[in-house]
């Protein structure tokens, strides 16, 4: 079986790309490089023997170039953390880039169309435990779009297998979102803001490459939406005192309120994104400290046999390591 990529210059998508590789399985990454970590990731792909096509996913000609040949498309190019761009930039690589795919995989004869969303579709979550029947509130523009993408994805159903995995959080080796985190913790010079009892499910991004995998050829999976969180619900306190430990650094216990901070992300936001500069602090930034996410995975474990294994103190003793082994930490 042969299959696309997208996004696989990104953290989650190169993970993927290298164990399909090791599973002998065919893989052409379609992806672009603007980033030295991007630049990294391609140079350990093409070691590996992958093919990487570079482009735009919302040029039809490129689109239907990646696809041919491939019975398979597993979709995670994104706009995501862009703060300096237009809303309809997010538009344009989530919405139409998701349409534009999808048109190329019918046309190539795609057997499956796997479609990595976000918890982000949830927005603001609640107190309660959510599922995939869970209403979708989204509050930002990149939760906006990625919704508005499942609904392309589902109405392309009757002309192909469809999938939809929302995913969770997601940290291991090479990734570089945590990397600040990490860093600051091992500095002593990590501060908690806000109360830090908001909780999460984190996934290791092996555990979720392997829902994604299994989302591709499981025949309940078809025209299914699935939760890819891990199996731990941790505060961010628990969070930051199990990276801690993996460290071997005393919990930081310096916390600071959030409603000065809050504020600075609004003014930020206001004054900096319409010049068309990156705010160095933004709400979707600070809701690392203050938003909640619990996840009921029954369906995922139920209907596709898939349960996360990773243990998250096991995961983050893992990834300091990588981090330490590739010079982003020193060597202790």
């Amino acid at each position: 079986m042969k299959c696309v990529i997208s996004g696989g210059t990104g953290f989650i998508g190169s993970r993927l790309a290298l164990r399909a590789r090791r599973d002998g399985r065919g893989v052409v990454v379609a992806g672009q490089v603007n980033t030295d970590a991007e630049r990294d990731r391609l140079q350990e792909l093409q070691a590996a023997g992958v093919e990487v096509v570079q482009g735009p996913l919302q040029d039809a000609v490129y689109a239907r170039q990646v696809s041919e040949g491939c019975d398979l498309v597993i979709h995670l190019a994104a706009a995501q953390h862009e703060a300096n761009v237009p809303d309809s930039y997010f538009e344009s690589v989530n919405v139409e880039g998701t349409r534009t795919l999808l048109t190329a995989s019918i046309a190539a004869k795609v057997r499956r169309f796997v479609y990595g969303s976000t918890i982000g579709v949830y927005g603001d979550a609640t107190e309660g435990m959510l599922d995939e029947s869970s209403t979708p509130r989204p509050v930002n523009v990149y939760g906006r779009t990625k919704l508005a993408a499942e609904y392309v994805v589902k109405s392309f159903s009757t002309r192909i297998e469809t999938t939809i995995v929302r995913i969770s959080e997601t940290y291991g080796p090479g990734d570089f979102r945590l990397l600040k985190l990490f860093r600051a913790i091992d500095r002593g010079r990590f501060f908690m803001i806000g109360s830090g009892l908001n909780r999460r499910q984190v996934i290791h991004v092996e555990d979720l490459i392997t829902l994604l995998l299994c989302a591709s050829e499981h025949p309940s999976a078809v025209n299914q939406i699935f939760l890819g969180a891990g199996a731990e619900i941790m505060t961010t306190r628990d969070l930051v005192e199990r990276i801690a430990t993996a460290l071997g650094r005393p919990r930081p216990r310096l916390r600071l309120p959030l409603a000065p901070f809050l504020l600075l992300a609004v003014a930020m936001e206001a004054t900096l994104k319409p010049a068309g500069i990156q705010p160095p602090l933004h709400r979707r930034r600070l809701d690392f400290f203050r938003k909640s996410f619990v996840f009921d995975t029954t369906k995922t474990r139920e209907l596709l046999a898939c349960t996360p294994s990773v243990p998250f103190a096991e995961g983050a003793a893992e990834t300091a390591a990588w981090y330490r082994a590739h010079g982003y930490l020193p060597a202790r």
